[in-house]
């Protein structure tokens, strides 16, 4: 049985409009949701995966999620950090929207 995952509503509401419709990057948002799921934690969402792995488990191509990764940071939406030049690489999943408590 897989886990439930709650979307905090600006995520539909606000950030697919965004991503979507003003920057057509209709990629970016599903690789977003994608490292949204798989990420650890509750309040930075840490996610594993390679280009490869997000493109197949995505359906998009590996040269669409490099350019949703790459518009996902230019947004400050996703970080990225990478332990060695062959490992994957871990995705910091922001959720700005978000006050700390």
């Amino acid at each position: 049985m897989r886990a439930r995952v709650t979307f905090d509503p600006y995520i539909l509401d606000s950030l697919m409009p965004d991503l979507v419709g003003h920057d057509r990057q209709p990629s970016a948002f599903l690789v977003y949701l994608y490292l949204y799921r798989h990420g650890r934690g509750r309040v930075a969402r840490v996610a594993t995966a390679s280009l490869q792995q997000m493109a197949s488990d995505t359906g998009l191509s590996k040269s669409a999620v490099q350019q949703a990764i790459r518009t996902l940071k230019r947004r400050r939406l996703v970080h990225s950090r990478q332990a060695s030049a062959t490992s994957a690489p871990e995705y910091v999943v922001a959720t700005p929207w978000v006050r700390a408590r």
